[in-house]
């Protein structure tokens, strides 16, 4: 039970049409398209309502979608377009993967929920920044933070076993690798360590100095974060990775444990050292959504609350380079 209001350019209309189309049940109940044109001044939209048979004893459901065609200079006043046709009784997500900075401030009244994609901007502190703006007045879902999910599932998975919570105490290296443009959801992951390990976040700095590009797409990252009685060096470095997210990660302890994810077919390749030495691999199935599956998770979200983005976001703020305007 979800309006979904998506803003786009007229030109990529049928490639976010069938982005949508792949989210599987997590169909929004309504959908208003709106497809921007740039020299546009007049307004069309239609409307299509369909109907899915029920399987079994269960209930057949209802989906409608209104597209409307419009111009850049309807932007400022797109309220009073989305407003009529949106059902003010269920809650409204807003997504707006082309920027579409004006119609954000115009829906922001009427929206609940904005979807977003921090690896989407190309200077990664950007992108965080406006996610924390927005979290002020709105929920914000994350599509950086939703590919880090099967990673801290996993991460966390692990250290589950009382046996293993003293080797967090111990936690000496975190080495994310990721897509060159997936820079905040390498940080996202950090920061969730950090916020949920109770770590002092400090600045990331480039590898090379800052002649090499703080927000540089796929540069690579150097720092630390403090723990109670040491510091835990973090690594971020890109990869050629062609989809977005993470590519792997490492965490280590000084005495010789450790455990690295990677991504492979059909799942992640899990490899862990024991402190004698001893190296075992196995392979965790089924770990990655692909990126139809976390559009479909995004809707879905927008009906729930994850308490742990937003610290997490604070403190991948906190690792965002000296000089890149994040603070």
């Amino acid at each position: 039970m979800l309006n979904l209001v998506v803003v786009v350019e007229r030109s990529w209309k049928g490639e976010i049409a069938n982005r949508l189309e792949r989210v599987g049940r997590y169909h929004a109940s309504r959908t208003v398209l709106c497809a921007v044109e740039p020299g546009r001044t007049t307004i069309d939209a239609r409307v299509v309502m369909s109907y899915e048979e029920p399987t079994g004893d269960g209930l057949g459901v209802i989906l409608e979608q209104v597209e409307i065609d419009l111009g850049e200079t309807h932007l400022a006043d797109l309220e009073s377009v989305v407003d009529p046709v949106r059902a003010a009784e269920i809650p409204t997500m807003l997504w707006c993967p082309h920027g579409h900075l004006e119609a954000v401030r115009s829906l922001l009244a009427i929206t609940d929920v904005i979807l977003l994609d921090s690896d989407g901007e190309s200077e990664p502190s950007v992108a965080l920044e406006r996610a924390a703006e927005l979290l002020e007045s709105v929920y914000v879902v994350d599509l950086a933070w939703l590919r880090t999910t099967p990673w801290r599932e996993r991460l966390a998975t692990t250290f589950d076993p009382p046996e293993r919570r003293t080797l967090l105490r111990q936690v000496g290296l975190i080495a994310a690798r990721h897509q060159a443009t997936s820079t905040a959801s390498a940080m996202l992951l950090a920061g969730w360590l950090a916020s949920r390990l109770g770590w002092e976040a400090a600045p990331l700095s480039p590898r090379g100095g800052e002649s090499a590009g703080a927000d540089a797409p796929g540069g690579e990252l150097r720092g630390f974060l403090h723990a109670q009685d040491h510091d835990v060096e973090i690594q971020l470095d890109s990869s050629d990775q062609l989809v977005p997210g993470l590519t792997g990660v490492t965490v280590a302890v000084p005495d010789g444990w450790s455990l690295s994810l990677d991504r492979a077919y059909g799942g992640l390749c899990a490899r862990r050292r024991s402190e004698d030495g001893t190296e075992s691999t196995w392979k965790v199935l089924g770990a990655s959504r692909g990126e139809g599956g976390i559009l479909g998770e995004g809707v879905r979200q927008a009906l729930l609350r994850d308490p742990t983005y937003r610290p997490a976001l604070r403190c991948a703020l906190t690792l965002c380079p000296v000089g890149t305007g994040a603070r």
